[in-house]
């Protein structure tokens, strides 16, 4: 009898010290993954942020649609100013103006500016970029980004604004759902977004 009472504590201890182990090492397992899987997304973010800029600039809009924005990406270009010779630097101190002074440089031959189209894709991302993964959020099969278009008032004036999220419970799937939702409290947002539909916030994502 005292023997199975014995190994019936030590199976006990042995339960407690794992289940303490445990209450220990989940949230730091957490922590690693939904750090790892959030930089991924917000890698994404920073993609997509970048793609858009460079679409408004173009067309003075930007895109609430991922096949048109991909399709920028993939087959648009951009013009780059391509500048040589260097404008004199007496040449600025006595006009008081850059601009000027890089007109009078022109003029007398000393610096050229040469405008030309460079590929959305190359210039932004490099030839080796995959675009398929960009509305894609990462470890997840295929569940995309919700992308949206909009327009908010400021300083009395129409802005045009974007907004790309994707909710922590998606980014976040197969992982402990007491964590994410403690993860979460208190935040604006249960996940990660760049832009906003509600204001010109200089398309900021809500990790920065």
């Amino acid at each position: 009898m005292r023997k199975v009472l014995q190994i019936v504590l030590a199976v006990a201890a042995i339960a407690l010290a794992y289940l303490l182990y445990e209450s220990i090492m989940e949230p730091i397992r957490f922590e690693k993954e939904r750090t790892k899987r959030y930089d991924a997304v917000i890698k994404n973010l920073k993609d997509i942020r970048k793609a858009q800029v460079a679409f408004k600039d173009i067309y003075n809009r930007y895109t609430g649609s991922f096949d048109t924005l991909m399709n920028f990406v993939a087959n648009d270009s951009m013009p780059l100013v391509k500048a040589e010779g260097t404008i004199p630097e007496e040449y600025i101190d006595s006009l008081k103006s850059r601009v000027k002074a890089e007109q009078l440089a022109l003029k007398q031959g000393l610096i050229s500016r040469d405008t030309i189209r460079l590929s959305v894709k190359d210039s932004l991302f490099g030839n080796n970029y995959n675009l398929a993964k960009m509305p894609i959020i990462p470890y997840t099969k295929n569940d995309s980004f919700k992308m949206a278009v909009g327009e908010v008032t400021a300083s009395g004036l129409p802005i045009k604004v974007f907004e790309v999220k994707a909710a922590s419970k998606i980014i976040l799937r197969g992982m402990s759902e007491r964590l994410i939702n403690a993860y979460n409290d208190g935040k604006d947002y249960a996940g990660l977004k760049v832009g906003s539909l509600s204001e010109a916030n200089n398309n900021a994502g809500n990790w920065e």
